[in-house]
């Protein structure tokens, strides 16, 4: 048997047993890591611009060259829970909230990549669950509002206008629901026309799109990704995928990784 037909074999196989621990997912479309960096601020999240990473923690977000891998710098300002961030308009944007305390207390919080301060964008005090990611997608900012425990089925995703009116919000089916544990989702973001998002501890990107009609998002499919859950965001320089290993202390690039044809096993 060739190297590189031992090698494919190898993959589907351990494909195979994922798929067989994380019913329903698609193993013809998955996802590898390009580059890992060493982060001690990997436990919440990670994003990216063209220069740099950034490493989020609950208290601070530590900014990475992309290149070397050394770190440059620390934010400044206060935080207590951050959790996803994504690059708008020259800042990285946060979702931040007083988890696990209540009454809930949420906001935006945004980073100048120059100074390292962070800073409220914007407060939504007491809004019926804790932020864990915000975007800006069309238009609009998309927000998702998690709940834990067994009230975790109540995590709802609002559609925002520039004045941050509230235009729908919707639930997430029970394929995505199933999965979580008592944990919730954290980290969202829109790709290729699908809202994909991610829950707390597991290798899964679950993709959803809005519906024709009801309240409830609509489930597509489920991938595996090289980096365990929690949150993401996009890579402008590889169009890839920005992630964590929690354990590890690492942020994971990751792009696409088709599954061999029947011909390329030849």
């Amino acid at each position: 048997m060739c190297y590189r037909q031992s090698s494919w074999l190898w993959l589907l196989g351990w494909l195979a047993v994922v798929c067989q621990q994380v019913p329903a997912a698609d193993p013809a479309f998955t996802w590898k890591a390009t580059q890992i960096f060493k982060a001690p601020e990997a436990h919440q999240a990670a994003a990216a611009d063209e220069h740099f990473l950034y490493a989020i923690t609950n208290d601070r977000i530590a900014k990475y060259d992309r290149n070397t891998g050394q770190r440059l710098a620390i934010s400044t300002g206060g935080a207590q829970h951050l959790n996803s961030g994504f690059r708008w308009r020259g800042k990285l944007y946060c979702a931040h909230s007083n988890y696990p305390l209540v009454p809930e207390k949420s906001e935006i919080m945004s980073l100048d990549p120059d100074t390292m301060r962070l800073e409220t964008f914007k407060a939504f005090g007491n809004y019926g669950g804790s932020l864990t990611w915000a975007v800006r997608h069309e238009g609009y900012w998309w927000c998702n509002f998690a709940r834990y425990g067994a009230q975790n089925s109540q995590t709802f995703l609002v559609k925002f206008d520039s004045e941050w009116n509230e235009k729908a919000r919707w639930t997430y089916p029970q394929e995505v629901v199933r999965e979580l544990g008592r944990n919730s989702l954290s980290g969202g973001i829109w790709r290729a026309g699908a809202l994909c998002v991610t829950g707390h501890d597991d290798p899964i990107l679950f993709r959803l799109k809005l519906p024709g009609s009801g309240t409830v998002l609509e489930f597509l499919d489920q991938q595996i990704i090289p980096f365990t859950g929690q949150g993401f965001s996009s890579d402008p320089v590889s169009g890839g995928l920005v992630g964590i290993h929690r354990g590890r202390k690492e942020i994971i690039l990751a792009e696409p990784l088709e599954a061999p044809t029947a011909h390329e096993l030849r």
